[in-house]
């Protein structure tokens, strides 16, 4: 009577055994692979610049801070001294005391209009870089013309940006902190087949409502706020983990433990919390899109008008048109090892090589300081 419990915990052991070996040897090739690229793309770094930075902080909560860090990451090595200010503080006065080359504001929704004034008067160089772009123009359009240069992480806001008389505006989209979204092992708890992590707006509550018959069965990993609101949540909420917003670190982790990781941006439409009046059309990719292709994920994207410019679709990055596709391709990339992995490790290359801050706050350097 226990001899066949005993082949069948045999079956199992053997079972349990491959998977690991195998899983063992996919993660191991992959982060031999990533290894390579990282050693392959070590490059002499930037001259210094001979210029001093007042770098003002976005000073709102979540996600801001974690990209204020990566600004000032991308600027260490970049110029001579970075001083970092809150928009809190009297940044007139700090400028006064510091004489910086450039005041570089994110987002600039904080720093009072008079400050900003005060900077430009007394001669010294002022730029923001917007955020949100074009969720929150009905904000920006009364900001912009404040400062001598205008940075956008969306295309289709340079020709708005100078309709308002803006003289300096220039697309400069955000890219990936290569000190955080990096290929790393992550532990079974981070592991996943599928990952999702955003707030849950509108068409993205649509997308994984459809999506549900096949997540139900999945190792999944939605997270984020409002994911209450979707109409199969109750099927779907151990796999929720429902208000949170992940740290960086730990977003990271998720990102590096998915075998696929779903971006999908948010609709101009959607207005949960957008302050668009004018719907300026989105044309370009979230940063998201870059922290997922910087951990060696294969990511599946909704298409953006500017992603070929960023990405090869189908070599570096994966894309769907409409649910249907992406269910398909779920199902096939979750069945083809090699190629998911190919198209992940080609997107993560090349998001070493063309879009860390550093490639993108040197750039901007080079603009102002031809």
């Amino acid at each position: 009577m226990n001899r066949p419990l005993m082949l069948d915990d045999e079956m199992a052991r053997k079972a349990g055994h491959e998977a690991g070996f195998r899983a063992g040897h996919i993660d191991g090739y992959r982060m031999g692979f990533c290894d390579a690229v990282m050693r392959g793309q070590s490059v002499a770094a930037e001259p210094v610049k001979d210029i001093h930075i007042l770098y003002v902080t976005a000073g709102i909560g979540v996600p801001y801070p974690a990209l204020d860090e990566a600004v000032i990451d991308g600027l260490r090595g970049l110029v001579r001294a970075v001083t970092v200010a809150n928009p809190s503080e009297d940044v007139a006065a700090l400028a006064g005391k510091f004489q910086p080359d450039l005041v570089l504001v994110l987002n600039g929704v904080v720093l009072p209009a008079d400050q900003v004034n005060q900077l430009r008067q007394s001669g010294i160089k002022t730029a923001v870089w917007f955020t949100d772009d074009p969720y929150y123009t009905d904000w920006t359009i009364s900001i912009a013309p404040r400062y001598d240069y205008i940075f956008t992480l969306e295309l289709n806001c340079v020709p708005f940006y100078r309709k308002l008389g803006c003289e300096h505006v220039y697309y400069l989209p955000f890219a990936v902190n290569p000190n955080v979204f990096h290929p790393k092992h992550v532990p079974a708890s981070y592991q996943s087949d599928i990952c999702f992590i955003g707030t849950a707006f509108w068409n993205r509550v649509e997308l994984i409502d459809r999506l549900a018959p096949i997540l139900m069965n999945r190792k999944v990993v939605i997270a984020g706020w409002w994911w209450d609101r979707l109409q199969n949540y109750s099927l779907l909420s151990d796999k929720i983990k429902l208000g949170d917003w992940m740290t960086p670190e730990d977003t990271a982790n998720y990102y590096n433990g998915a075998k696929i990781v779903i971006n999908l941006h948010r609709s101009v439409d959607d207005y949960t919390i957008n302050s668009n009046g004018r719907r300026i059309e989105a044309l370009s990719v979230n940063p998201r899109t870059f922290e997922i292709s910087g951990c060696a994920t294969l990511q599946l994207s909704d298409i953006r008008q500017d992603m070929s410019n960023v990405y090869v679709p189908g070599k570096e990055i994966g894309t769907y048109v409409s649910h249907d596709e992406l269910i398909e391709k779920i199902d096939y990339y979750l069945q083809h090892e090699e190629e998911r992995q190919k198209i992940a490790l080609n997107g993560m290359s090349r998001t070493r090589r063309d879009h860390t801050y550093h490639k993108r706050l040197n750039t901007m350097l080079s603009i102002i300081f031809p």
